[in-house]
């Protein structure tokens, strides 16, 4: 695996994780469901803070939902919520990479002949993928406009700060190779079966450890994602019934993010409609989210 993509693909999953998703909550929802709107977004983001991605998918789905993942990923039919990130299936390949007995040496070895003396080429390399980006998420007919602008505006304001930040700093990269390796060893997830023997839960709470790892060193880097999230400004701008919109605002990477989030109301409790959606498709249901509303 280049260095290039191993760097940026821990980028953009750990960044694309935590997006959108909001500050901890002042009050005790830790353990409950979303009882207010502003929590679709708030109380998956507590966990995110707190590098729990047990409980960040608890409160993500509704229960009977959950089970259906939970079985879904035993039988190797998903690897939700692991899917809501870019690039999901290179993780157990970049598991595997950071987890080899070499791999400081391997990979600082491929970072020194790719990356000395090369600022210019990295920075053009990544406003090539900015730009590709954009236009893919702007074509892809999946995406609703509001889903689209969220999209571009985070890939925007990372290709600004990965243009401005010290990738190509050995010291740096020396440090951040020693951190993600041991975490990646620690997690014994270096393949696609290890994860659905782990089973879902168990492969998350590993997981966890590594997430919190990961976002230590992209704060190294100046990408401090829990400093976004504790500067998240989520508002209801709208509701009508089991249906609302939220206006979401936080800084990223030094720029303003101000994006819509659609949520919806199931048995008392309110979640994402786009990651419901994902997260039923992954389940192999046909309809959608199970439950009284």
């Amino acid at each position: 695996m280049r260095i290039q993509t191993l760097l940026l693909a821990a980028m953009c999953a750990i960044a694309g994780l935590t997006a959108c998703s909001g500050d901890r909550d002042d009050g005790d929802t830790a353990g409950r469901g979303a009882q207010r709107p502003v929590d679709a977004v708030l109380l998956p983001a507590q966990h995110l803070r707190e590098d729990d991605l047990v409980a960040f998918v608890r409160a993500s789905v509704p229960a009977p939902l959950h089970a259906e993942l939970r079985l879904a990923w035993s039988e190797g039919r998903s690897r939700w919520p692991l899917e809501e990130l870019p690039l999901h299936d290179q993780l157990p390949r970049m598991i595997a990479a950071l987890s080899a007995p070499d791999a400081e040496t391997t990979l600082l070895a491929a970072f020194e002949k790719q990356f000395t003396g090369a600022d210019g080429e990295l920075r053009k390399a990544v406003e090539t993928l900015a730009a590709f980006g954009v236009q893919y998420v702007n074509n892809d007919p999946d995406l609703d406009d509001i889903q689209r602008d969220r999209e571009i505006q985070r890939l925007v304001a990372l290709s600004r700060w990965a243009v401005q930040a010290p990738l190509t700093d050995r010291q740096r990269a020396q440090a951040a190779l020693a951190r993600l390796c041991a975490a990646a060893r620690a997690t014994g997830l270096e393949s696609d079966q290890a994860l659905r023997e782990a089973g879902m839960d168990e492969s998350l709470r590993r997981l966890s450890a590594f997430l919190a790892t990961a976002k230590a060193v992209l704060a190294d880097y100046g990408l401090d994602l829990d400093a976004s999230l504790a500067a998240l400004d989520v508002a209801l701008e709208r509701q009508t019934g089991d249906h609302a919109r939220l206006r979401v605002r936080y800084p990223l990477a030094d720029e303003a993010i101000d994006v819509r989030v659609e949520i919806e109301r199931h048995d008392r409790h309110w979640y994402r409609s786009d990651r419901l959606r994902r997260a039923t498709a992954a389940a192999g249901r046909d309809t959608g989210p199970a439950g009284p509303r």
